[in-house]
């Protein structure tokens, strides 16, 4: 992926990371991106969901949402997606941080032809919950033409994380305060049935899988 002034991280540059397979790997453990775009002359940022086949990704949405109307030809975007991985807790509040990683994708966003569309969903279904979508009815034409998605043709990305403790400044350091990193990870709860699930049915492979 290129890199220009546009991607550069300017603050905290050490942090940064231009490379392809670091960028992928924060994409595919973000459950859902925030998409950034200008529409009527005013900006707007929708969290959504995404996922990716390769290089190509893929932005679900409806036929009637603002990126699908925005998007008569292609369009300017800019995917976001952030992980929070803890919580820095220093001896003074200055030095307060947080481990994170993030990644910040810019490019166009081209509506996803019929032909390519059940390519595109799997594609997202797959990033939400592996394995899902074998053990579920595929949409029927009907549906695929009352869902839009749209391809991100992107252009230049660039991620940035942030790992340790705090970094306190030598005066502090004896200061009666607890300081370290409170961890914090996503945890799937315990699968809830539907009401008209029959009884015994026991939770889907892809749903064990996730909830581990």
């Amino acid at each position: 992926m290129s890199t220009t002034e546009r991607s550069r991280v300017r603050r905290l540059p050490d942090r940064a990371s231009y490379d392809r397979d670091t960028i992928h790997a924060i994409l595919d453990a973000a459950p859902v991106g925030h998409v950034g775009f200008v529409a009527d002359g005013r900006p707007v940022v929708i969290p959504m969901l995404f996922g990716r086949d390769g290089d190509d990704i893929y932005l679900h949405g409806s036929a009637a949402s603002r990126l699908q109307r925005s998007m008569a030809r292609s369009l300017d975007v800019c995917l976001t997606v952030t992980l929070v991985d803890g919580l820095v807790l220093a001896r003074s509040a200055f030095h307060h941080s947080m481990n994170y990683r993030s990644a910040v994708l810019f490019g166009r966003a081209e509506a996803v032809p019929e032909a390519e569309k059940e390519r595109a969903l799997r594609a997202i279904s797959e990033h939400l919950i592996a394995g899902r979508w074998e053990e579920v009815r595929p949409p029927t034409a009907i549906e695929l033409r009352q869902t839009a998605v749209a391809k991100l043709v992107v252009e230049e990305a660039s991620a940035k994380a942030r790992r340790g403790g705090p970094v306190d400044d030598e005066e502090d350091l004896a200061l009666a305060v607890w300081a370290g990193v409170l961890p914090c990870a996503p945890v799937w709860g315990e699968p809830v049935p539907d009401a008209q699930l029959p009884t015994g049915t026991p939770p889907s492979p892809s749903v064990s899988a996730l909830r581990g």
